[in-house]
């Protein structure tokens, strides 16, 4: 045993009281990892740990994890951070209504009815398990819920539970649904038909002025009332009802906007949470999709920051004509580039036939790599990689800037344009692929070019990128500590609080009824 695992041993035993969490994720790839990361975090510091997961995402997680990250034990994904560090994280698999083996992607609205009805049905029979079991221990204290429920709210509070909610996105997203009403209010809810100019808001609390571009989709959409819309508002709605918020950002990346939630809720960043030493101790697998082995003898073969990895991550949808524009566009650039697409990209519920436009695997060949799927961080922390093409999904965003990668931005939905903005105004540590037009391979060339290229544009970038990394590294023996250790103390004395009221209201029950 080493003397790392030696500490977490000891923290663990002096903590005293220890406090149980129930960990629930959403079932989405961009939602587990930090989840994963964060329970790691929280384990390691004397915490009790009850992971939930759904069984079809128990089930992608066993599929596609190589059998060094699954362990012996295909039944429980933490069984190794237990083996290696002592942690205790105990781990459990319920269903989300749906058979085993079937495809939520299909029917949107079936999933969102899934996650509402059925699954918040069988978390709330978990807790209400537990908490009825005088073998658990220490007893269920805290649910810590991700922020894309409707229920935790509620659920917490059948069970007398302390409500955490944990964003796992940017502050500036978070800040915008927070103040939905007022964007209502000024008309700027919705579409904007504004000749195809901007409309500047200025007037949420801690964020400078944006352009409506740039604020999440949902907020944008021309259709409101859909269910996924009315679904992502309810679930804020119920997330600013939680005791504590847990955010995945830093303080030195986005001080204005936290610093305005902060005046008005419980908001802890803690980010970035895949920093820590205890997630590269152990092998938790986190990935749906079975990653490619060819990238890294790939990238070993190839010259300092001279590969453009490209990637639009594991949920967003493209095109076909985009995605031929992009390919047409990388093979006039001659850069050689790592190019991460799924299969169903374009939306479809099987691999799509005929992707890549005629030719392009000749046009490419000896400087192009195409995987269905990689490892992201392994990829963005060698030496050959020099850019990245991104949808701007938060972790992308977050692990870019911590390996010193500028981003090539192209925002498909979601927080994505509002990450979009903290990369490229902000931080300035990217640049636009197109500017909301829709995308020519002409300009996939260019800017390529100008990302990769030795040039003004690239030294720019570079010296930025460095600044924003620095942000992150002191954050994490700085603001990020004294968050999450304040996050800790409030946690725990929440716990204490409820469990007070509990037992008081046990007893005066005990001497009614004599």
């Amino acid at each position: 045993m080493d003397a790392e695992t030696e500490h977490m041993k000891k923290t663990r035993q002096s903590s005293g009281g220890a406090v149980h969490v129930v960990m629930v994720p959403a079932p989405l790839q961009g939602h587990l990892t930090p989840f994963v990361h964060l329970a790691l975090k929280l384990a390691s510091h004397g915490f009790t740990v009850t992971f939930l997961n759904t069984h079809a995402t128990h089930s992608k997680l066993i599929r596609s994890a190589p059998a060094s990250a699954a362990g012996n034990n295909s039944s429980d994904i933490f069984s190794d951070a237990r083996d290696r560090s002592g942690l205790d994280i105990r781990y459990a698999v319920i269903s989300d209504g749906f058979p085993p083996g079937s495809d939520q992607g299909i029917n949107e609205d079936m999933f969102i009815h899934g996650l509402i009805h059925v699954f918040s049905a069988h978390v709330d029979d978990f807790i209400g398990s537990l908490r009825q079991n005088s073998d658990v221990n220490p007893p269920v204290s805290c649910l810590l819920a991700d922020s894309f429920f409707v229920w935790p709210s509620a659920v917490a509070r059948k069970h007398g539970l302390v409500n955490v909610s944990f964003w796992t996105q940017s502050a500036l997203a978070f800040t915008m649904y927070f103040h939905k009403e007022l964007l209502s209010a000024h008309g700027h809810l919705g579409p904007q038909d504004n000749n195809g100019e901007d409309e500047v808001i200025d007037y949420i609390p801690g964020v400078e002025a944006i352009k409506t571009r740039d604020i999440p989709s949902h907020l944008q959409d021309s259709e409101p009332w859909t269910l996924m819309n009315t679904y992502v508002f309810k679930s804020l709605q119920d997330a600013i009802k939680a005791d504590i918020i847990v955010s995945n950002t830093v303080f030195e990346l986005e001080s204005s906007a936290i610093a305005a939630l902060q005046r008005k809720k419980l908001f802890y960043p803690v980010g970035p949470v895949f920093r820590d030493s205890v997630p590269r101790k152990t092998a938790v697998p986190t990935s749906f999709r079975p990653e490619s082995a060819d990238c890294r003898p790939w990238l070993d073969a190839r010259p300092e920051n001279s590969v453009l990895y490209v990637s639009f991550g594991s949920l967003a949808s493209v095109d076909k004509h985009a995605i031929r524009e992009i390919a047409r566009g990388l093979a006039l650039s001659g850069a050689s580039f790592l190019w991460a697409i799924r299969g169903d990209i374009t939306g479809s519920s099987a691999d799509e036939p005929d992707l890549f436009p005629a030719g392009f695997g000749r046009e490419v060949e000896g400087r192009g790599l195409v995987v269905p799927w990689c490892n992201q961080t392994e990829v963005l922390s060698h030496r050959a990689t020099g850019g990245f093409l991104t949808h701007c999904g938060w972790n992308s965003v977050l692990e870019s800037v911590w390996w010193e990668v500028p981003m090539l931005c192209f925002p498909l939905f979601t927080d994505q344009p509002a990450n979009r903005r903290l990369v490229v105004d902000d931080w300035k540590v990217g640049i636009n692929l197109c500017d909301g037009k829709a995308v020519e391979r002409e300009e996939v060339r260019g800017k390529a070019n100008r990302l990769m290229s030795r040039g003004a544009t690239r030294e720019r970038l570079g010296k930025k990128v460095k600044l924003a990394k620095e942000k992150l590294q002191r954050a994490a023996n700085g603001s990020t500590e004294k968050h999450l250790e304040a996050f800790m103390h409030e946690l725990k004395l929440k716990a204490q609080q409820k469990h007070s009221v509990s037992v008081w209201y046990t007893e005066l029950m005990e001497l009614n009824w004599k």
